[in-house]
Protein backbone atom coordinates (compact mmCIF):
# COMPACT_ATOMS: atom_id res chain seq x y z
CA UNK A 1 0.00 0.00 0.00
CA UNK A 2 0.82 3.26 -1.29
CA UNK A 3 0.77 5.53 1.89
CA UNK A 4 1.42 9.39 2.40
CA UNK A 5 2.00 10.31 5.91
CA UNK A 6 1.14 14.12 7.45
CA UNK A 7 1.90 15.34 10.57
CA UNK A 8 4.33 17.87 12.51
CA UNK A 9 3.95 17.21 16.77
CA UNK A 10 5.54 14.67 18.67
CA UNK A 11 2.26 12.86 18.97
CA UNK A 12 2.14 12.68 15.07
CA UNK A 13 5.73 11.21 15.15
CA UNK A 14 5.61 8.33 17.59
CA UNK A 15 2.55 7.09 15.26
CA UNK A 16 5.16 7.69 12.53
CA UNK A 17 7.72 5.97 14.42
CA UNK A 18 5.15 3.39 15.30
CA UNK A 19 4.25 2.23 11.38
CA UNK A 20 7.77 2.18 10.71
CA UNK A 21 8.74 -0.41 12.97
CA UNK A 22 5.77 -2.30 11.33
CA UNK A 23 7.08 -2.31 8.32
CA UNK A 24 4.70 0.14 7.25
CA UNK A 25 7.34 2.83 5.40
CA UNK A 26 5.03 5.95 4.02
CA UNK A 27 6.56 6.72 0.34
CA UNK A 28 6.46 10.28 1.74
CA UNK A 29 6.24 12.55 4.38
CA UNK A 30 4.19 16.36 4.90
CA UNK A 31 4.87 18.62 7.68
CA UNK A 32 4.70 22.23 8.04
CA UNK A 33 7.62 24.35 7.54
CA UNK A 34 10.59 25.20 9.61
CA UNK A 35 9.69 26.98 12.73
CA UNK A 36 12.32 29.52 14.63
CA UNK A 37 12.50 28.13 17.95
CA UNK A 38 14.83 28.56 21.02
CA UNK A 39 16.87 31.58 22.06
CA UNK A 40 18.32 32.07 19.07
CA UNK A 41 15.36 31.79 17.24
CA UNK A 42 17.16 28.94 14.68
CA UNK A 43 15.06 27.26 12.34
CA UNK A 44 14.27 23.85 13.73
CA UNK A 45 12.99 20.70 12.19
CA UNK A 46 9.80 19.72 13.71
CA UNK A 47 9.81 15.92 15.37
CA UNK A 48 8.04 14.45 12.42
CA UNK A 49 10.50 15.01 9.70
CA UNK A 50 13.44 14.67 11.89
CA UNK A 51 11.97 10.99 12.18
CA UNK A 52 10.92 11.05 8.21
CA UNK A 53 14.66 11.89 7.53
CA UNK A 54 16.55 9.63 9.59
CA UNK A 55 14.62 6.77 7.51
CA UNK A 56 15.26 8.31 4.48
CA UNK A 57 11.88 9.03 3.96
CA UNK A 58 11.44 12.13 1.37
CA UNK A 59 10.06 14.83 3.19
CA UNK A 60 7.43 17.64 1.82
CA UNK A 61 6.66 21.12 3.53
CA UNK A 62 4.30 23.58 1.95
CA UNK A 63 2.80 26.34 3.72
CA UNK A 64 -0.60 25.05 2.61
CA UNK A 65 -2.16 22.46 0.46
CA UNK A 66 -4.18 24.67 -1.59
CA UNK A 67 -1.97 25.55 -4.42
CA UNK A 68 -1.93 23.49 -7.93
CA UNK A 69 1.61 22.52 -7.87
CA UNK A 70 1.35 20.90 -3.71
CA UNK A 71 -2.36 19.20 -5.32
CA UNK A 72 -0.16 18.52 -8.50
CA UNK A 73 2.44 16.62 -6.27
CA UNK A 74 0.40 14.65 -4.45
CA UNK A 75 -1.58 13.37 -7.46
CA UNK A 76 2.01 12.57 -8.99
CA UNK A 77 2.80 9.92 -5.93
CA UNK A 78 0.08 8.06 -6.65
CA UNK A 79 -0.75 7.26 -3.65
CA UNK A 80 -3.38 4.79 -2.01
CA UNK A 81 -4.13 5.93 1.17
CA UNK A 82 -3.09 9.33 3.23
CA UNK A 83 -3.12 9.41 6.89
CA UNK A 84 -3.25 12.61 8.75
CA UNK A 85 -1.96 12.67 12.86
CA UNK A 86 -1.96 16.51 14.21
CA UNK A 87 -0.60 18.08 10.95
CA UNK A 88 -2.11 21.50 12.14
CA UNK A 89 -3.41 22.43 8.04
CA UNK A 90 -6.58 22.19 6.84
CA UNK A 91 -6.73 18.94 3.86
CA UNK A 92 -8.87 20.62 0.68
CA UNK A 93 -11.29 18.81 -0.50
CA UNK A 94 -9.47 18.89 -3.50
CA UNK A 95 -7.04 16.43 -2.26
CA UNK A 96 -9.55 14.07 -0.12
CA UNK A 97 -10.36 13.09 -3.30
CA UNK A 98 -6.99 12.08 -4.67
CA UNK A 99 -5.89 8.96 -2.90
CA UNK A 100 -8.07 5.85 -3.88
CA UNK A 101 -8.93 5.10 -0.46
CA UNK A 102 -9.45 8.82 0.34
CA UNK A 103 -7.62 10.03 3.70
CA UNK A 104 -8.18 9.18 7.27
CA UNK A 105 -7.06 11.10 10.44
CA UNK A 106 -6.11 9.65 14.38
CA UNK A 107 -7.96 11.95 16.54
CA UNK A 108 -7.57 12.21 20.11
CA UNK A 109 -10.63 11.90 21.50
CA UNK A 110 -14.07 10.35 21.85
CA UNK A 111 -15.62 12.05 18.86
CA UNK A 112 -18.05 13.73 17.93
CA UNK A 113 -16.51 14.86 21.58
CA UNK A 114 -13.44 17.64 21.73
CA UNK A 115 -13.57 17.71 17.53
CA UNK A 116 -11.04 20.57 16.87
CA UNK A 117 -7.04 21.29 17.57
CA UNK A 118 -6.87 20.34 21.78
CA UNK A 119 -8.63 17.16 22.11
CA UNK A 120 -6.81 16.22 25.12
CA UNK A 121 -6.44 19.38 26.93
CA UNK A 122 -10.18 20.07 26.87
CA UNK A 123 -11.02 16.52 28.52
CA UNK A 124 -8.65 16.99 31.52
CA UNK A 125 -10.03 20.61 32.01
CA UNK A 126 -13.59 19.44 31.45
CA UNK A 127 -12.94 16.49 34.62
CA UNK A 128 -13.78 13.87 31.77
CA UNK A 129 -13.34 10.26 33.19
CA UNK A 130 -12.42 8.61 29.97
CA UNK A 131 -11.84 9.58 26.57
CA UNK A 132 -9.59 8.17 23.82
CA UNK A 133 -8.81 7.71 20.17
CA UNK A 134 -10.78 8.01 17.19
CA UNK A 135 -9.59 6.61 13.97
CA UNK A 136 -12.14 8.45 11.08
CA UNK A 137 -12.36 8.54 7.42
CA UNK A 138 -11.55 12.29 6.97
CA UNK A 139 -14.50 14.94 5.26
CA UNK A 140 -14.60 18.19 4.26
CA UNK A 141 -16.01 18.94 7.84
CA UNK A 142 -13.85 19.53 11.21
CA UNK A 143 -13.38 16.38 12.52
CA UNK A 144 -16.82 15.31 11.33
CA UNK A 145 -15.93 12.39 8.96
CA UNK A 146 -17.25 8.55 9.64
CA UNK A 147 -15.78 6.77 12.25
CA UNK A 148 -13.56 3.70 10.97
CA UNK A 149 -12.47 2.58 14.63
CA UNK A 150 -12.89 3.65 18.05
CA UNK A 151 -10.35 2.81 21.26
CA UNK A 152 -11.23 4.25 25.16
CA UNK A 153 -9.29 5.55 27.76
CA UNK A 154 -9.33 6.40 31.32
CA UNK A 155 -8.49 9.59 32.60
CA UNK A 156 -7.27 9.46 35.96
CA UNK A 157 -6.99 12.79 38.41
CA UNK A 158 -3.36 12.70 38.09
CA UNK A 159 -3.23 12.30 34.12
CA UNK A 160 -1.62 16.01 32.63
CA UNK A 161 -1.46 16.41 29.40
CA UNK A 162 1.68 14.58 28.66
CA UNK A 163 0.31 11.06 30.57
CA UNK A 164 -2.63 11.49 29.06
CA UNK A 165 -0.67 11.88 25.08
CA UNK A 166 1.85 8.82 26.06
CA UNK A 167 -1.60 6.62 26.72
CA UNK A 168 -3.32 7.53 23.54
CA UNK A 169 -0.31 7.15 21.49
CA UNK A 170 0.11 3.84 22.03
CA UNK A 171 -3.74 3.51 21.25
CA UNK A 172 -3.26 5.78 18.14
CA UNK A 173 -0.67 3.41 16.79
CA UNK A 174 -2.70 0.04 17.65
CA UNK A 175 -5.46 1.51 15.97
CA UNK A 176 -3.34 2.75 12.76
CA UNK A 177 -1.90 -1.13 12.71
CA UNK A 178 -5.50 -2.27 12.58
CA UNK A 179 -7.25 0.05 10.56
CA UNK A 180 -4.55 -0.38 7.83
CA UNK A 181 -5.06 -4.47 8.18
CA UNK A 182 -8.44 -4.21 7.76
CA UNK A 183 -8.01 -1.65 4.44
CA UNK A 184 -6.18 -3.70 2.75
CA UNK A 185 -8.17 -7.12 3.75
CA UNK A 186 -11.29 -4.94 2.69
CA UNK A 187 -13.12 -5.65 6.13
CA UNK A 188 -13.32 -2.08 7.24
CA UNK A 189 -16.64 -0.90 8.45
CA UNK A 190 -17.34 3.09 9.18
CA UNK A 191 -20.30 4.71 11.20
CA UNK A 192 -21.59 8.13 11.26
CA UNK A 193 -20.62 10.03 14.15
CA UNK A 194 -23.68 10.39 16.44
CA UNK A 195 -25.78 13.71 16.22
CA UNK A 196 -25.75 14.53 19.88
CA UNK A 197 -22.57 15.03 21.93
CA UNK A 198 -20.66 17.56 19.69
CA UNK A 199 -18.21 20.07 21.76
CA UNK A 200 -15.44 21.67 19.98
CA UNK A 201 -11.48 21.59 22.08
CA UNK A 202 -10.69 24.91 20.80
CA UNK A 203 -6.89 25.75 20.53
CA UNK A 204 -5.95 26.99 24.23
CA UNK A 205 -4.05 30.27 24.79
CA UNK A 206 -1.35 31.94 26.28
CA UNK A 207 -4.01 33.97 28.28
CA UNK A 208 -6.02 31.14 29.49
CA UNK A 209 -2.71 29.61 30.82
CA UNK A 210 -3.16 32.73 33.90
CA UNK A 211 -4.69 31.17 37.14
CA UNK A 212 -7.94 32.64 37.93
CA UNK A 213 -8.40 31.90 41.65
CA UNK A 214 -11.86 32.83 41.77
CA UNK A 215 -12.44 29.05 39.95
CA UNK A 216 -12.56 26.30 42.58
CA UNK A 217 -9.33 24.76 43.37
CA UNK A 218 -10.54 21.67 41.68
CA UNK A 219 -10.79 23.54 38.06
CA UNK A 220 -7.81 25.07 39.05
CA UNK A 221 -6.25 21.53 39.36
CA UNK A 222 -7.52 20.14 36.07
CA UNK A 223 -6.01 23.36 34.21
CA UNK A 224 -2.47 22.95 35.86
CA UNK A 225 -2.33 19.09 34.74
CA UNK A 226 -4.00 19.98 31.67
CA UNK A 227 -1.38 22.85 30.24
CA UNK A 228 1.23 20.20 30.63
CA UNK A 229 4.35 20.57 29.52
CA UNK A 230 4.23 22.91 26.73
CA UNK A 231 2.17 26.13 27.88
CA UNK A 232 2.04 25.29 32.14
CA UNK A 233 -0.43 27.08 34.12
CA UNK A 234 0.53 30.61 35.69
CA UNK A 235 0.44 33.08 38.15
CA UNK A 236 1.97 36.74 39.19
CA UNK A 237 3.68 36.99 42.36
CA UNK A 238 4.40 40.71 42.76
CA UNK A 239 4.10 41.47 38.84
CA UNK A 240 6.54 38.17 38.33
CA UNK A 241 5.50 35.02 36.60
CA UNK A 242 5.36 31.80 38.78
CA UNK A 243 4.60 28.53 37.12
CA UNK A 244 3.18 26.09 38.41
CA UNK A 245 3.48 22.34 37.58
CA UNK A 246 1.69 20.24 40.51
CA UNK A 247 -0.88 21.19 42.66
CA UNK A 248 -3.20 18.98 45.27
CA UNK A 249 -6.91 20.20 45.83
CA UNK A 250 -7.92 20.75 49.53
CA UNK A 251 -11.79 20.62 49.59
CA UNK A 252 -11.93 22.65 53.38
CA UNK A 253 -12.76 26.64 52.30
CA UNK A 254 -11.71 29.90 53.49
CA UNK A 255 -13.09 33.03 54.37
CA UNK A 256 -10.08 34.92 52.40
CA UNK A 257 -9.81 36.10 49.16
CA UNK A 258 -9.38 34.15 46.07
CA UNK A 259 -5.90 33.99 45.33
CA UNK A 260 -4.75 34.79 49.48
CA UNK A 261 -1.86 32.76 50.56
CA UNK A 262 -2.73 31.16 53.55
CA UNK A 263 0.32 28.59 54.36
CA UNK A 264 4.13 29.53 53.38
CA UNK A 265 5.89 26.78 55.47
CA UNK A 266 6.79 23.68 54.64
CA UNK A 267 4.51 23.89 51.48
CA UNK A 268 2.19 26.56 49.93
CA UNK A 269 -0.88 26.81 50.12
CA UNK A 270 -4.00 29.54 48.62
CA UNK A 271 -7.18 30.35 48.95
CA UNK A 272 -9.61 29.40 45.68
CA UNK A 273 -13.03 30.40 45.13
CA UNK A 274 -14.19 27.35 46.53
CA UNK A 275 -11.36 24.81 48.44
CA UNK A 276 -8.08 25.61 48.52
CA UNK A 277 -4.86 24.69 46.65
CA UNK A 278 -1.74 22.94 47.53
CA UNK A 279 1.05 23.95 45.67
CA UNK A 280 3.50 21.23 45.21
CA UNK A 281 6.09 22.14 42.21
CA UNK A 282 6.60 25.58 41.28
CA UNK A 283 9.04 27.60 39.54
CA UNK A 284 10.08 31.18 39.02
CA UNK A 285 11.19 33.16 35.96
CA UNK A 286 15.03 32.09 35.55
CA UNK A 287 15.00 29.52 38.02
CA UNK A 288 14.46 25.51 37.88
CA UNK A 289 10.90 23.81 39.13
CA UNK A 290 11.01 22.79 42.78
CA UNK A 291 8.96 21.20 44.87
CA UNK A 292 7.51 23.71 47.45
CA UNK A 293 10.01 23.14 50.40
CA UNK A 294 13.09 24.04 48.27
CA UNK A 295 11.32 27.13 46.67
CA UNK A 296 10.56 28.57 50.13
CA UNK A 297 14.36 28.25 51.29
CA UNK A 298 15.49 30.79 48.47
CA UNK A 299 12.40 32.82 47.97
CA UNK A 300 10.58 34.71 50.25
CA UNK A 301 6.30 33.59 50.01
CA UNK A 302 4.38 35.63 52.79
CA UNK A 303 0.87 35.05 54.38
CA UNK A 304 -1.85 37.39 53.15
CA UNK A 305 -0.06 38.12 49.98
CA UNK A 306 -2.18 37.85 46.86
CA UNK A 307 -0.90 35.91 44.07
CA UNK A 308 -2.16 36.84 40.41
CA UNK A 309 -1.09 40.40 41.14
Amino acid sequence: MRIIFCGTPEFASVHLQGLIEANIVPIAVFTQPDRPSGRGQKLTACPTKTVALAHGIPVYQPNNLKNDEVIELIKNLQCDLMIVVAYGLIIPKRILSIPILGCINVHASLLPRWRGAAPIQRAIEAGDKETGVTIMQMDEGLDTGNMLAIYPCAITNQDTGQTLTDKLILLGIKGLKEVLSQLKNNTIQSLPQPIEGVTYAHKITKEETMINWTQTATQIDRQIRAWQPHLVAKTLHHGNILKIYQAEVIESDTQVQPGTIIKAQDGIEVACGKGKLNIKVLQIAGGKALQSHEFLRGHSLQLGEILGQ
